[in-house]
């Protein structure tokens, strides 16, 4: 059984970009993670123990994003795949990482990946 636990539209300020003034200075960053995984056990029986731990996830990417300076939004969104996958009941996650207004006239850009524990 595969259930989604979400996490939608975190917008943190971070340093993401190849140009100068985006090494410089933070930007926008918009994240949506999307993480299958069994909620049954934690339904049953109604403990944290059991379920994955989203508060404890958005703290790590939180600090991922404002610790880290990465050129690629292609390595950052790999990146939040990666920490979401640390925990062993995510069996897939789903990650949208976006620069909003980084490109004039769009309201945003980004990318979408898609990874399994099996390939982490």
């Amino acid at each position: 059984m595969a259930d989604t636990i979400f996490i939608k539209n975190l917008l943190i300020r971070g340093i993401i970009g190849i140009n100068p003034d985006e090494r410089v200075n933070k930007q926008d960053i918009l994240i949506n993670i999307e993480m299958q995984a069994d909620t049954s056990p934690a339904a049953q029986s109604d403990d944290i123990v059991h379920a994955v731990n989203y508060r404890t996830i958005t703290k790590k990417v939180i600090k991922l994003v404002e610790d880290t300076s990465y050129f690629l939004v292609e390595k950052l969104v790999q990146e939040i795949a990666n920490v979401c996958l640390e925990n062993q009941q995510v069996a897939k996650v789903r990650v949208t990482v976006e620069k909003p207004g980084a490109i004039r006239f769009a309201e945003s850009v980004g990318i979408t990946i898609e990874r399994t524990r099996d390939a982490a």
